[in-house]
């Protein structure tokens, strides 16, 4: 098993707990892991993005320019890593602020309506774990109980409160996550 995995948004989305999330639940399952964060000085509202690698084998190198799936969060980042995915990968990407949709049909292409979901929860906290849900429930790479207990190593101890709001948003993403049909 060996999935490549860019992350990619806006500052302040959550970009880099998602990557640091699934890597800390990679490694609970012994897997190989790697998890390289790209962001500019302006972070919040500027551009992020990261890279995972979860294996079953050594990883070579944390640097790639292709993927197995591509989470895409703003249309920057779309614009920028759609042609990333390699033929036959996943494209997952919510489509608050999307002005041209993903056109690729050699790739499987999701969507979710995280932000409008983390509205509904009145919490947009809860937007990375909806995301993070939906394509977990694409891809089970990682246990459920395994992103909990990631979700508890990397939050700050004074926000363990929000664990419950958390899980409710990775469960529901799960059930909204939806394939896109082209053509």
């Amino acid at each position: 098993m060996n999935e490549e995995i860019i992350i990619a948004g806006f500052g302040g989305q959550g970009i880099l707990s998602m990557g640091s999330i699934l890597s800390y639940s990679g490694i609970i399952e012994n897997r190989e892991v790697s998890w390289m964060p790209s962001y500019g000085p302006e972070m919040r509202g500027g551009t992020a993005n990261v890279t995972v690698i979860l294996s079953s084998e050594r990883i070579s190198s944390p640097i790639i320019n292709t993927y197995d799936t591509a989470i895409l969060l703003n249309q920057q980042s779309l614009d920028k890593f759609e042609n990333s995915v390699r033929p036959g990968g996943l494209l997952l990407y919510d489509t608050n602020g999307i002005t041209r949709h993903p056109e690729r049909t050699d790739i499987s292409i999701y969507q979710v309506e995280a932000a409008a979901e983390a509205g509904k929860m009145a919490s947009t906290k809860t937007f990375n774990m909806i995301v993070l849900g939906a394509y977990l429930k694409i891809k089970p790479l990682v246990k459920f109980e395994n992103v909990i207990t990631g979700l508890k190593k990397t939050l700050p101890e004074r926000h363990h409160h929000l664990i419950p709001l958390n899980e409710e948003g990775l469960k529901r993403g799960m059930e909204i996550v939806k394939e896109v049909q082209l053509g």
